[in-house]
């Protein structure tokens, strides 16, 4: 992945920072809880969800199963239909090969269909600084680019902003990225989606090159797909001369049959509609209508090491409609820039590791992100069982060691040693007891000072267990 979020404190300092921002706290509790109640409505109009949700689960593993031959299957049809193939091991090779396709139209400058895989590779950053202007044109991403922002969700990335936030962004910035924002605007909804209007509306007809991601890939056809609901996407696919599509390696289907399970449970898990307001597809290139030119770009950069754990690969089944975001206790109110990643909550806790690995402090830290409490879970359209991936991330992160673990190690097997040998603990046991006068209220060390700020320590009887019962059972 992208070192653009690289450096940032691990997941307990930055959410320290965050659960103390009250704006922020009230944003996102106001946000999830209205989209996961909706959700919950739509979800349940369907008597075969149930159904539904396991058809996806067995589709995603079957096609992860043979993923080598559908790629070359999509490789092979999109070729046919008129596209242009490349494959990208890394995000490095990934920035190249597009920054290459746009400079050989002769173009400065991009419009971009919403895309976490760029954000992945953090293209923007790269296109930027090789002369080339990126313009994001789904609303929540302008506005997280027009306040140089990071995004902080999955599905509505500006879920941290609130509506005088987001007039103040534009009132202050529109006019340094094209069209100002009109005079007088206010915090109304509908003006604020007109001034977007208005400042896109010239990008989209001017741009000659269009970059997007894909929710699907269809490897029968070479068919690309991908849902919205603003109709921004819509512009951005048909309007350019050059259309260039960076997807990863798992956003592929067998079939369109396969095809119809997903169009009916990423809707109504993501913003809960019955169905996009707009599903654009696309096969290669067709005469007089849409880009004369179509390049997909196929993204590794961590999935096929992801691939590789039994485990762990069921991340890759994620189809990012966000509902694990919306119920998690923890992303609520640390919100997604404590994540460290463009995959924030629940499904970022195990996607992020196992892309970028656990090397950073970040990185290490991202499994720990959650209280196991399974209600991602219960809410994965795909059922990821996220939990289960979580403490699997959690022994390989105890595995590679540091203080921390070392420590626990050892404490561990000192009380394993206790445990196997009964007169050492009942002697610990009586210490203790006769002792107990002197124990302290919290425990030393930040970490554990941390856990007994609202939790008093146990109070020690005033003789052991073993005693007792001698006295009294014997």
């Amino acid at each position: 992945m992208s070192g653009t979020f690289i450096g940032m404190p691990a997941f307990p300092k930055a959410a320290h920072k965050a659960v103390h921002d009250t704006t922020l706290r009230a944003n996102l509790r106001h946000a999830t809880h209205t989209i996961r109640d909706k959700r919950a409505v739509a979800v349940s109009e369907l008597d075969d969800w149930a159904e539904l949700r396991e058809a996806g689960k067995q589709i995603k593993d079957l096609t992860l199963g043979r993923l080598d031959h559908y790629l070359i299957q999509l490789e092979e049809s999109v070729t046919a239909a008129g596209g242009t193939v490349h494959w990208a091991a890394d995000a490095a090779e990934a920035n190249r090969i597009v920054t290459k396709l746009v400079k050989a139209t002769g173009e400065s400058e991009v419009v971009k269909v919403k895309s976490m895989a760029t954000q992945e590779i953090g293209l923007n950053e790269h296109l930027e600084a090789e002369g080339i202007a990126a313009y994001e044109t789904d609303l929540a991403e302008l506005i997280v680019q027009l306040g140089q922002d990071r995004p902080s969700h999955i599905l509505v990335p500006a879920i941290h902003r609130n509506r005088s936030e987001i007039r103040d962004i534009f009132r202050d910035t529109m006019g340094r990225w094209g069209r100002p924002a009109p005079e007088g605007l206010s915090d109304s909804p509908a003006e604020l989606a007109e001034a977007a209007r208005l400042h896109l509306r010239e990008k989209f007809l001017r741009a000659k090159v269009g970059i997007s991601g894909a929710n699907f890939m269809v490897a029968e056809t070479g068919t690309l797909v991908v849902v919205e609901s603003e109709g921004n996407g819509r512009m951005c696919l048909t309007l350019p001369e050059t259309l260039i599509s960076v997807v990863g390696i798992e956003k592929v289907v067998p079939t369109w049959q396969d095809l119809e399970v997903f169009l009916q449970t990423l809707p109504r898990s993501s913003t809960a509609e019955r169905m996009n307001p707009y599903t654009s597809m696309w096969t290669g290139t067709t005469d007089n209508d849409g880009p004369h030119t179509f390049h997909l770009v196929l993204l590794d950069n961590g999935r096929t090491d992801t691939l590789a754990d039994e485990v762990g690969r069921q991340a890759l089944r994620c189809i990012r409609c966000s509902a694990c975001l919306n119920v998690c206790p923890v992303y609520e109110r640390a919100g997604g820039h404590a994540y460290g990643s463009v995959y924030p909550g629940p499904i970022g806790a195990i996607l992020t590791p196992q892309l970028r690995g656990t090397a950073s402090e970040v990185d290490a830290s991202l499994p720990y992100a959650s209280s196991l409490c399974g209600a991602c879970y219960d809410v994965c359209p795909v059922a990821i069982d996220i939990p289960e991936v979580l403490v699997h991330l959690r022994e390989k992160v105890a595995e590679q060691g540091g203080p921390g673990h070392r420590l626990e190690k050892a404490a561990i097997k000192a009380a394993g040693w206790v445990l196997d040998h009964p007169s050492a603990l009942a002697m610990g046991e009586r210490a203790a007891s006769k002792t107990r006068a002197l124990h302290p209220k919290k425990l030393p060390g930040p970490g554990a000072r941390q856990w007994t700020e609202s939790r008093d320590l146990p109070e020690m009887p005033a003789e052991p267990f073993r005693d007792w019962w001698k006295k009294n059972r014997t």
